[in-house]
């Protein structure tokens, strides 16, 4: 899962568009048209997997929906990560693995995130079109990095 905001503060930013990926299909959750819907949709995963989701998504998230408990099993992805030696951000590990991105997203960042939300405010349907194709990468690929480098954090957690 990942979340894409208008800011970085819980205070004052909103978010804007919620993924969720389970395996095998992708949903989209956007602001003002059925962002709500994420309240019954999270109740449903035994397992939540992010990067950065501990300190960033699921508090954004609780912030915003009080209501959701997040009873789950959450993998946040970023610490396994830097144990066995990728560090940086979603994209840079991306890189580092091998994993590329369309035409469309390729180099794009969470602040263009926020600028393609703004645009599509004030009437780009296109620029929501590729905020959707950069967060379902963003989650889509999130699966990818587990399957290459789970046997590296299976082998470093078992190391004595």
């Amino acid at each position: 899962m990942d979340i894409e905001t208008t800011g970085l503060s819980k205070s004052r930013d909103k978010i804007t568009l919620v993924g969720i990926y389970d395996g095998i299909e992708s949903k989209t959750y956007i602001k003002d048209i059925n962002l709500d819907d994420i309240v019954e949709e999270f109740s449903k995963y035994k397992l939540l997997v992010s990067f950065n989701g501990a300190r960033f998504d699921l508090p954004f998230i609780k912030s915003e929906f009080p209501e959701i408990e997040f009873k789950q099993l959450h993998i946040d992805l970023m610490y396994p990560l830097r144990r066995i030696g990728y560090n940086g951000g979603l994209k840079n590990i991306e890189k580092l693995l091998g994993i590329s991105r369309s035409d469309g997203t390729e180099g794009l960042t969470g602040f263009d995130a926020v600028r393609l939300w703004k645009k599509y405010e004030r009437g780009n349907r296109e620029a929501l079109d590729t905020l959707i194709k950069y967060n379902n990468e963003d989650i889509v690929n999130l699966k990818t990095i587990i399957e290459l480098t789970y046997p590296k954090m299976v082998e470093k957690a078992l190391k004595v």
